[in-house]
């Protein structure tokens, strides 16, 4: 109850006022900036306070594995909201999101991300597709990477459900290395319901795996990765269960 009331009085106020300065701190130094600073830096700081101010703890594993100047693919298992926070505030490496185009009409939040050069992802046509595969290739320079959930939406049940081709595919046509990423504790923490529900104070887990270098069986990366991915779950979220949202 004593947390419920702390959230209440003392987390809503001060996320919701970090949420807002962060986005708008983003449009303006993305705007009159040095994009690559403005997108990155203020999110990450707000990410942490996601994650602190709640008084959740935090691991990370394997984050000596990445090397600063190389492009990646990273891709997670999708538990939950707190996973854009812990890959945000914890993977330590420059990155883009592969979003959906929805999140675009988030007031403000999606304006910041446009800004900051997320990709959001149009499969209203070919055209649109081949637009997003573009902006995605033109990313994936310079050490700056993509970070995608390649299960699309979040889980019901906390177990991992089927991954789609399209950021191996990416990866693939770029010859770029994948690094499978887990993400553990977000489900525990905030599992999908419809309405407001409190936040249980758990601790969140983010497992950076060795990258997987380009070879030509696409399906044996998948594979692989999603079996990295899998086997730093706890044996209760492992197995796939079929995800009818996806």
């Amino acid at each position: 109850m004593l947390y419920k009331i702390y959230q209440l009085v003392v987390c809503l106020p001060l996320l919701g006022l970090s949420t807002l300065l962060t986005a708008l701190l983003t449009i303006v130094g993305c705007t009159l900036g040095k994009a690559s600073f403005w997108a990155y830096w203020p999110p990450c700081i707000w990410s942490r306070l996601m994650c602190r101010i709640p008084l959740l703890p935090v691991e990370v594993v394997g984050s000596e594995k990445l090397q600063k100047d190389t492009s990646y693919v990273f891709v997670s298992n999708h538990q939950g909201p707190y996973d854009i926070f812990l890959v945000y505030g914890y993977l330590g490496h420059s990155f883009r999101w592969l979003m959906k185009k929805e999140l675009r009409s988030i007031p403000l939040i999606g304006r910041a991300c446009e800004k900051a050069g997320h990709i959001m992802v149009d499969k209203s046509g070919p055209k649109a597709i081949a637009r997003t595969q573009t902006q995605a290739r033109e990313t994936l320079q310079g050490g700056t990477s993509i970070v995608v959930f390649p299960e699309g939406s979040r889980t019901f049940t906390g177990h991992m459900a089927r991954f789609r081709r399209g950021p191996f595919m990416l990866g693939h046509q770029l010859h770029l290395p994948i690094v499978p990423v887990t993400i553990d504790g977000s489900f525990d923490v905030l599992p999908r319901q419809k309405g407001f529900n409190f936040l249980t104070r758990h601790k969140l887990r983010l497992v950076i795996h060795d990258p997987i270098p380009y070879r030509e069986d696409l399906d044996s990366i998948m594979q692989e990765s999603y079996s990295v991915i899998e086997s730093a779950l706890p044996p209760h979220y492992r197995g796939m269960v079929e995800n009818p949202d996806q």
